[in-house]
């Protein structure tokens, strides 16, 4: 996530940019990002967009919410699909607020308009 993010945030990058994006401390190896990138590639998330000499320049494919989007739902995979144990943990965390909450009313009732005009 940490590679995708350089892109959503900087656009097209080589590997040395990607590398040079992390923080010093605790920055990882060359080969390590150029692997990882490679691997993003094999899997439609990036693709090349250019070559200057031997570096290839590469971009996002996916967006940064159908990312997020891939995660939540590998994550509820976790959880039998059920976002009940998900959401009692935000909650009891005090990571959901009562902002959140209001959003996601407003999104369910936008839901159900959808589902009795379809």
């Amino acid at each position: 996530m940490q590679i995708m993010e350089t892109f959503w945030d900087h656009g097209d990058c080589c590997v040395r940019e990607i590398q040079e994006a992390f923080p010093e401390r605790g920055r990882p190896a060359y080969t390590t990002v150029q692997t990882t990138v490679n691997r993003l590639e094999r899997k439609k998330a990036l693709r090349i967009v250019k070559t200057i000499g031997k570096a290839n320049v590469f971009a996002a494919v996916i967006s940064r919410d159908d990312a997020q989007r891939g995660l939540i739902d590998e994550m509820l995979t976790l959880f039998g699909g059920r976002a009940r144990f998900v959401m009692a943990h935000l909650i009891e965390s005090g990571q959901l607020t009562r902002e959140d909450i209001d959003e996601a009313r407003k999104d369910m009732r936008k839901l159900e308009r959808k589902d009795k005009s379809e």
